[in-house]
């Protein structure tokens, strides 16, 4: 039985609003009355997720088209967020790209493309809202990273190693902003059946409606980290306790 943590209205700001996770978040916060800025770079997926919120019961809806890639957007989108919202309630960084290992093998600039998507725009946008929380002295910055950070695997460590990074950036900039009445919830699903991830073959893989239960309950009781599903947390305790020599023998 799934234990399900009610959304409430909220002040929200999704960066990589079309990724899969995220349309099922803002679903969510959408029937409870929330306002949202929105955040992806095909316009006209991020017009109808509006609408569709709207019409679930959101208040606003301002979107915002923007390549996270583009660091020198990142600061542009920070101020049109507090100049549209005002006080702002949770800020969820979500985008992200699956690369396939077998061609980032192959070319390190391809590698290095998915490493500044899944890493450095990401912490360039955790650093900024991180920022404006603390200013506020209010809010909760959740970001999206994965099991996959916790230990470098032979099939995923490209991925995994900018998640890695996350990680351990949200770690830090969670003591940081601890006593400005800010927290950051590092959110870890286990392999989850998206748009992004129809070229693999993982295992223990779930639907997005499985995950999502589990990061609105993340948010709302303030949490640190979450795995999901929960069984991750257990499984990834164990994956880190074998020892190495032994760690790289394993294929998957």
């Amino acid at each position: 039985m799934i234990r399900r943590s009610k959304a409430r209205p909220r002040t929200m700001v999704i960066i990589g609003a079309l990724s899969a996770i995220a349309k099922g978040v803002a679903q969510e916060y959408a029937k409870a009355g929330s306002r949202f800025f929105l955040v992806a770079r095909n316009e006209e997926a991020l017009l109808e997720l509006a609408k569709e919120l709207q019409t679930l019961g959101a208040v606003q809806c301002v979107v915002y088209v923007a390549d996270v890639r583009q660091r020198d957007s990142h600061a542009d989108v920070v101020e049109r967020c507090v100049a549209d919202l005002g006080r702002i309630d949770v800020v969820l960084i979500a985008h992200g790209v699956y690369p396939d290992r077998e061609i980032t093998a192959g070319d390190v600039d391809i590698m290095l493309d998915s490493f500044m998507t899944n890493a450095v725009s990401t912490i360039s946008y955790m650093h900024r809202f991180g920022d404006v929380l603390k200013q506020q002295a209010h809010g909760l910055l959740a970001v999206l990273s994965s099991v996959a950070g916790d230990r470098g695997r032979l099939k995923n460590y490209h991925y995994g190693s900018a998640k890695a990074a996350v990680s351990a950036y949200a770690s830090g900039q969670r003591a940081e902003l601890a006593d400005h009445n800010v927290r950051v919830l590092t959110i870890k699903p286990g392999p989850v059946s998206t748009p992004m991830t129809t070229h693999t073959d993982m295992p223990l893989q779930v639907s997005v409606s499985r995950v999502v239960p589990d990061i609105v309950r993340g948010i709302e009781e303030q949490r640190c980290v979450v795995y999901t599903p929960w069984y991750w947390r257990w499984i990834m305790l164990v994956v880190r306790m074998i020892p190495e020599r032994l760690f790289m023998k394993l294929k998957r």
